[in-house]
């Protein structure tokens, strides 16, 4: 007699936050297809019914209606195999008009419900909120299926050492985890450290599915994993992709006392034409993908949080200003990887002061990349502005109001342009210009998404010498002048103009913003690593004056582990100094 088996299908699904009816269809087909796989139990991720996060959605009672219909939908399906699924569940408590709200793990196996658990651990730091809209639950549980016992978690569970512990406790022989964990550049690696640290305390295996997709500023970047009672990664999804994998479990020698193996089961051809996963590679894949580099996971999380955020709110394609500089080189690079070359629009606005270098440069990829690409000059625009304003002005210096001038004319044309097609403005900005204000509100910081927005200067070049890079090693041609590259950052507002005129050099500034922004550093600790207390005291002058102009930007991909978004919450009047 063979000893029993209990196969899972893992769903690293892409879900649509509140789309409750749509998720739901989703899970029916990603159920078909785990049938067909003969698994017994699908799994699908962190409030996967809702999406994550669903934040104030939560308090609207057309949300929970929706929520009790999939329900009832669901456990139908789990007629015919059992279903994880993570949902926000509500409670309703006599006396008070609030219900209590948990965010669960629910198993529902022959049409009924078997078990839930309740998400014990509520991360409340950088970008979660979660005490403000959970409450959470307080006992371990295990389910018996097939003669294995399995231990709930939902995400955070896993990050602190009790839930794990009560779980085996009460008799779990394996931990099956959902997750909604974001990315941030390191995050996979810091990932399965912390999984291995929790089996090294319980001593049995994790099974780990996360989300995956754009949602707003967050980008989920899968790499579901599991890892056997030794801390061996046995199972690795790709990252920034959707997957549904078959884990087999197993017993070592058939004694209900050895501990559980675990094995990939290659995937079944589909039986359900279309596949319910949307960005799945048809290929097939190595059972353990993997890890990306910095640069890899930075660009294809710029990819992924683009394309998702123009898809999720329906437009049709992008237009972007093409300066000739390097932000917006990558920039368009990175809209045309998510959306295709037919949905990007480049526009080249001249003024007195672009170099021919730029002129050429922006041209030259805006061809290789096979994009439409326009030029209008905004020199009349500039001039009868200048003319409009030439009795207020007299008598004053020419500043920085006429180069805000001339980025406001740009955005008057790209603005003009998105309304008129439908499609959405991407501004080119990066994380350093965010972070002291050099940039133009209502000039080039005006749009609706902004890629780069989380990235610093140095960042930025390194993800441009990364997608040269990969295009060389296809055989391709750069899709980013190596001069755009290699010359020195310029506006080009004013005459003979460079970055370094109005800011410290990049690898002065942006290890600063990064100690101060990203870990909290006081002045004097940013000194300490050997910066001139003069430059540390005008970079952090010019972050918190610019506060202002942060909250009135576009939102944008988040992949450092702070950035100006959800996770970054100074006031913007205030008195402190450092």
């Amino acid at each position: 007699m063979s000893a029993p088996t209990l196969r899972l299908a893992l769903a690293q699904a892409n879900l649509l936050v509140g789309d409750v009816g749509g998720n739901t269809e989703r899970i029916v087909a990603l159920a078909r297809q785990a049938r067909a796989g003969k698994a017994r139990v699908l799994v699908t991720p962190e409030l996967s019914l809702a999406g994550y996060p669903p934040e104030d959605l939560l308090f609207h009672r057309g949300l929970r209606r929706q929520l009790d219909t999939a329900l009832t939908r669901l456990a139908e399906t789990s007629r015919e195999i059992a279903l994880l699924v993570g949902l926000p569940e509500y409670v309703d408590i006599e006396g008070v008009t609030t219900p209590r709200i948990h965010n669960t793990a629910l198993l529902l196996d022959g049409g009924l419900e078997q078990a839930r658990h309740r998400k014990q651990c509520l991360p409340n730091y950088r970008v979660f909120d979660e005490k403000r809209y959970f409450e959470p639950g307080h006992v371990p549980t295990v389910i018996p299926l097939e003669g294995f016992k399995l231990g709930l978690l939902v995400c955070e569970d896993v990050w602190e050492p009790a839930p794990a512990r009560t779980a085996v406790a009460a008799g779990a022989e394996l931990l099956l985890v959902i997750n909604a964990s974001p990315f941030e550049i390191g995050k996979q690696a810091m990932r399965e450290r912390v999984l291995r640290e929790r089996i090294a305390e319980v001593g049995v295996p994790i099974v780990y599915l996360n989300l995956v997709g754009g949602q707003d500023e967050l980008v989920f970047d899968g790499q579901s994993v599991a890892l056997d009672a030794e801390g061996k990664i046995i199972w690795r999804a790709p990252a920034f992709e959707e997957d549904l994998a078959f884990i087999e479990i197993a017993r070592g020698s058939g004694s209900a006392h050895d501990q559980l193996s675990l094995r990939v089961v290659e995937r079944p051809q589909a039986a359900e034409p279309p596949s319910a996963l949307k960005h799945a590679a048809v290929a097939s894949r190595e059972s353990i993908a993997p890890l990306l580099s910095d640069e890899a996971s930075v660009y294809q999380a710029l990819v992924l949080g683009t394309r998702d955020y123009l898809e999720k709110h329906r437009f049709p394609g992008v237009v972007l200003g093409l300066s000739g500089g390097i932000d917006s080189a990558l920039t368009l690079a990175i809209a045309v990887d998510a959306l295709g070359a037919e949905r990007v629009q480049a526009v080249m606005m001249p003024s007195r002061y672009t170099s021919q270098m730029s002129l050429d440069d922006a041209a030259t990829q805006a061809q290789r990349l096979g994009v439409r690409y326009s030029v209008i000059p905004i020199e009349d625009m500039f001039e009868a502005t200048l003319a409009a304003l030439a009795s207020e002005f007299s008598g004053r210096a020419p500043d920085a109001t006429e180069e805000n001038i001339q980025s406001r004319c740009r955005m008057q044309i790209l603005m003009g342009l998105s309304n008129k097609t439908g499609k959405m403005l991407l501004t080119t900005g990066n994380k350093s210009e965010m972070a002291v204000g050099y940039a133009t509100l209502y000039g080039d910081m005006a749009g609706g998404f902004a890629p780069i927005k989380d990235c610093s200067k140095l960042l930025v070049y390194r993800l441009a010498a990364y997608r040269n890079a990969r295009a060389a090693a296809m055989g391709e041609a750069e899709v980013i002048p190596p001069r755009v590259i290699e010359r020195a950052p310029s506006a080009e507002l004013r005459h003979d103009q460079k970055d370094s005129d109005s800011l410290p050099p990049y690898d002065v500034l942006d290890p600063i913003l990064a100690a101060f922004v990203e870990e909290d550093l006081s002045v004097e600790e940013i000194v300490a690593r050997g910066f001139e207390r003069a430059t540390v005291m005008r970079v952090l002058d010019l972050v918190q004056r610019n506060e202002y102009k942060r909250r009135q930007a576009p939102p944008g991909v988040r992949v450092s582990g702070r950035a100006f978004g959800r996770d970054w919450r100074y006031p913007i009047t205030s008195g402190y100094r450092r």
